[in-house]
C-alpha cells in the first residue's frame, strides 16, 4: 500500500463508492485515489431506494424502476402515479460492480480493504491509520468516523427488514408500498415498507421514528411486528426469510461540522440523511458531484452548496411534532399526498421546491401542532447565549 495519495476515501459504503465514481467521471481519473473498504463502517442496508427525474451517474446500478407506489395511511389506500418521477432501487452488489468498472478504468485508483483505526489532519495533509500503518492523502474523505458523542440527536430511525420468499404470489411486482401504517404503533410512529422483487419475493421493512427521549424498540418486538404484518396484512404464514437487515440511524437537523483541515466528512456523519424521511441516496450523489467539481475547478473540495436553512427548520418542526404526538406522522403523509400533486410532495422532500409550493404543502396540514412546534423552536433559539 503506497504511503501517499492525492485523495484517500475512508469507507467503501454508499458515500465512499459514490464519491469515487464522481471523482473518476469528473477529471480525476489520472490522480491517485485510495478507496479503503472498512466493512465495519458499512450500514446493514444492502439496497437503496430513491426517486428522480433526471438521469444519474450511477443509473447503470439501478436494478428496478417503478412508475407507481402505494400508500396506506389514515384509513385509506392509494396508488400514486409518480410522473415525471420514477422510484428506483440500487442493490449494493450492483453499485460495487458499476463503481468497480469506473474505478478500473482509472490507472491510479485503488480499492483496498483495511481496518481504519484513526483519521486526523496533519501538517502536510490528512493522515489515516490503516491496520496500524500510516497512509497520507492530500485530501481525506471520511465516512467512517462517527460524529462526536456530544452532537445533538433530534430523533432516531430504527428499521428492520426481512427479504422473504413465499410459495404463493402475494406481492404486487409492479408497485412498491412506500409506507403502510397498518401495523401496531409503539412509542414512536411506525410503518412498513414493501419493495417487491417479483410476485413471490419482497423486502418487508418495519421503519419507526423514535423520539429524541425514547428508546428504539427491542429487536424481538420489531421481528414480531413484521411477522404479524405478513400474517395479518399480506395474508401469508409460510415463507422463507432469505436475509435480514437492521439498524438505528440518528437523525440530526443541525448543520454538521464537516471540515478539519484537509479532512472532509462525507455520508451520514456529514448530514446526508434527511431528518424527516431517512432518505440519503440522492443527497449523497449531489454532495459527491459537488465535491468532485470543486476539486477540479478550485483545487479543494469545499465549494459545496449549503443546505437551505428553511428545510432544516421544517425538518426540526416535524420531529418536534412527532416527539409530542407520534400519530401526526401518519396524518401528515396522508394529507400531504391527498391535498397535493405527487410531484410537489416529492420535490419538497428533495428540497427543490419554491417557497410558494412550501406554503401550499403546509396549508394541507393541520396548523396547530406545527405552529406550536415552530414557536417552541423560535423561543429556544432566542434563549441561547
Amino acid at each position: 500500500m503506497s504511503a501517499r495519495y492525492d485523495a484517500v476515501i475512508a469507507g467503501g459504503g454508499l458515500s465512499g463508492l459514490s464519491l469515487a465514481a464522481h471523482l473518476a467521471s469528473q477529471g480525476w481519473g489520472n490522480r491517485s485515489v485510495l478507496i479503503l473498504d472498512d466493512a465495519r463502517s458499512r450500514p446493514s442496508a444492502t439496497s437503496w431506494g430513491f426517486w428522480s427525474v433526471e438521469p444519474g451517474l450511477l443509473d447503470a446500478a439501478v436494478s428496478r424502476t417503478y412508475d407507481r407506489v402505494r400508500i396506506h395511511a389514515d384509513g385509506g389506500a392509494r396508488v400514486l402515479a409518480l410522473h415525471p418521477y420514477r422510484y428506483r432501487v440500487v442493490e449494493r452488489s450492483d453499485l460495487c460492480r458499476v463503481v468497480g468498472a469506473m474505478v478500473g478504468r482509472c490507472p491510479a485508483f485503488r480499492l483496498a480493504s483495511g481496518r481504519v483505526e484513526e483519521i486526523r489532519d496533519g501538517p502536510d495533509g490528512g493522515l489515516v491509520i490503516v491496520d496500524g500503518e500510516p497512509v497520507r492523502g492530500d485530501w481525506v474523505f471520511d465516512s467512517v468516523t462517527p460524529p462526536p458523542a456530544a452532537t445533538p440527536v433530534d430523533a432516531r430511525l430504527a428499521f428492520t427488514g426481512w427479504e422473504v420468499r413465499c410459495d404463493r404470489p402475494v406481492f404486487d411486482a409492479a408497485v412498491p408500498v412506500l409506507f403502510d401504517f397498518r401495523t401496531p404503533q409503539a412509542d414512536g410512529s411506525r410503518f412498513v415498507y414493501v419493495l417487491p422483487n417479483g410476485a413471490h419475493q419482497a423486502l418487508v421493512e418495519l421503519t419507526e421514528f423514535v423520539p429524541r427521549t425514547g428508546r428504539p424498540p427491542a429487536a424481538a418486538d420489531r421481528r414480531d411486528a413484521i411477522a404479524r404484518y405478513l400474517a395479518g396484512v399480506v395474508g401469508v404464514d409460510e415463507y422463507e426469510v432469505l436475509r435480514t437487515e437492521s439498524a438505528v440511524l440518528p437523525l440530526r437537523t443541525r448543520p454538521a461540522r464537516r471540515r478539519s483541515g484537509r479532512v472532509l466528512t462525507i455520508g451520514a456523519a456529514a448530514g446526508m440523511v434527511k431528518a424527516s424521511t431517512g432518505y440519503a441516496f440522492q443527497r449523497i450523489q449531489r454532495d459527491s458531484a459537488a465535491i468532485a467539481a470543486s476539486l477540479v475547478q478550485n483545487g479543494h473540495p469545499f465549494a459545496t452548496p449549503a443546505a437551505r436553512s428553511r428545510y432544516r427548520v421544517l425538518d426540526a418542526v416535524m420531529l418536534d411534532v412527532l416527539e409530542r404526538d407520534p400519530a401526526q406522522l401518519e396524518l401528515a403523509f396522508a394529507q400531504l399526498f391527498r391535498g397535493n400533486p405527487v410531484e410537489r410532495v416529492l420535490s419538497f422532500l428533495d428540497e427543490a421546491t419554491r417557497i410558494a409550493d412550501d406554503l401550499k404543502l403546509m396549508a394541507s396540514l393541520p396548523p396547530g401542532p406545527y405552529l406550536r412546534a415552530l414557536a417552541r423552536r423560535t423561543m429556544s433559539r432566542q434563549r441561547r447565549p
